[in-house]
């Protein structure tokens, strides 16, 4: 039903004029009157929201100001007071005549309307609806009237992408006093895209922000410490080596030996593993120790059969109401400490899971690795190894995990 929330708030708090108001029969009389306390700051808080977006509206509706260039076809449209060229689809987008005939002006409109929708599908179907400068597009449009030329493609490749370039240039300038005043860091990152193609990127990082420097193809290169050591050093020698204070990388072998090599070029500069990846890595040796692995493999086998099966994970969402085990992490070992977390919070749903007719008439279930799924779950000795295994390491978990999530950005790196 639309509005169905909106109505139920209005019907707790007792107000407005669309619901029948709650009278609170099945409930003692604190407990309506704290219901109706929550619900009325609901609805004063949607209010005030629903009034900002009006005013914010507006004030981007007023920064549009647009100046009318003539043409030597001038003509006054109807709704214009102001004579401008018209274009080509004038005939079908001006608007409704008010001298037409019914079936004339239903025909216009549905062209309007089919115009728009072509033109928003094709131009527009990666650019959200409410994005500020979208609605700045449209107050224009609008404020212009009929005759609207787009910009040409030779604009759009030279001189458009020239100003947007001089205005994103002088957006950094601030970023570059700063770099200045109290040094950057400089990061690197390699990848590869959906194309297999190796990408190492480089960024810089200040107090006010990342910015990003380069981008360079290395697929047809090995990524030796001398090699990375170059693209560094070209980096820093770029920005300024009095402007750099310190590199930040990975702990892979090939960058600690670029380590080396700047330490000996450039001894004034910090060379700075990743914490991100340094804490990676200890979530992987905690994951190693023997008392942990055994319960983190069977745990994974479970989860990677029941999200291998569209029928297993219907079933599973069945029980689970909608939620899941597997919970991604910021890294792949994060996550098997926070899918075990999220096993024993649905021990007693999975449990009835496996025993109940719907998972055993499964044809997935019969296979080796279902029996193995299913003899997980039911063993009493994995939920203890579990439970063991997150108290164990909770308190170490629990640490790791907050300076991953605050490092897992290259303003914290």
């Amino acid at each position: 039903m639309c509005g169905g929330v909106y109505r139920l708030k209005q019907h707790i708090a007792q107000e407005g004029k669309n619901a029948k108001k709650c009278q609170g029969m099945k409930t003692t009389k604190e407990k309506l009157l704290e219901a109706q306390e929550k619900c009325k700051k609901a609805l004063d808080e949607a209010k005030r929201k629903r009034e900002e977006k009006i005013v914010r509206e507006l004030e981007l509706r007023e920064e549009v100001h647009v100046s009318r260039v003539g043409g030597s076809e001038e003509v006054t449209c109807v709704g214009s007071s102001e004579p401008h060229k018209l274009g080509p689809m004038d005939k079908w987008t001006i608007a409704i005549d008010p001298t037409a005939t019914k079936s004339e002006s239903l025909i216009q409109q549905r062209l309007n309307k089919e115009l728009w929708k072509e033109r928003l599908h094709e131009q527009y179907h990666s650019m959200h609806v409410t994005n500020d400068e979208f609605k700045q597009m449209c107050e224009a449009i609008g404020q212009f009237g009929p005759g609207i030329e787009p910009p040409t493609m030779f604009d759009l490749r030279g001189r458009l992408l020239e100003e947007e370039y001089a205005r994103t240039k002088s957006l950094l300038q601030e970023r570059e006093a700063e770099k200045m005043k109290n040094g950057c860091s400089i990061i690197t990152d390699a990848w590869s895209d959906k194309k297999r193609r190796s990408i190492m990127n480089v960024c810089t990082n200040c107090a006010d922000g990342t910015s990003f420097i380069s981008s360079k193809e290395m697929s047809d290169v090995s990524h030796t410490s001398e090699v990375i050591f170059e693209l560094e050093d070209k980096a820093i020698e770029d920005i300024g080596p009095n402007d750099v204070v310190q590199v930040v990388t990975d702990n892979a072998s090939n960058n600690m030996g670029a380590k080396k090599l700047l330490h000996v070029k450039r001894p004034r500069i910090f060379w700075t593993s990743c914490a991100s990846h340094t804490i990676n890595l200890m979530l992987q040796g905690i994951g190693n120790m023997p008392q942990f692995k055994k319960v983190i493999d069977q745990a994974k086998a479970f989860t990677i059969f029941v999200y291998g099966h569209t029928r297993t994970l219907e079933c599973m969402r069945y029980f689970t109401e909608g939620k899941e085990i597997v919970r991604p992490g910021v890294t792949r070992f994060a996550s098997n400490y926070l899918t075990l977390d999220g096993i024993q919070e649905k021990k007693d749903q999975l449990r009835k899971m496996v025993v109940h007719s719907r998972w055993n008439s499964l044809k997935d279930v019969k296979s080796k690795k279902g029996k193995n799924a299913t003899t997980t779950i039911l063993n009493p000795s994995f939920w203890k190894d579990v439970k063991l295994t997150l108290e164990g390491c909770r308190h170490q978990r629990e640490k790791i995990t907050d300076v991953l999530l605050s490092s897992d950005t290259t303003e914290a790196q």
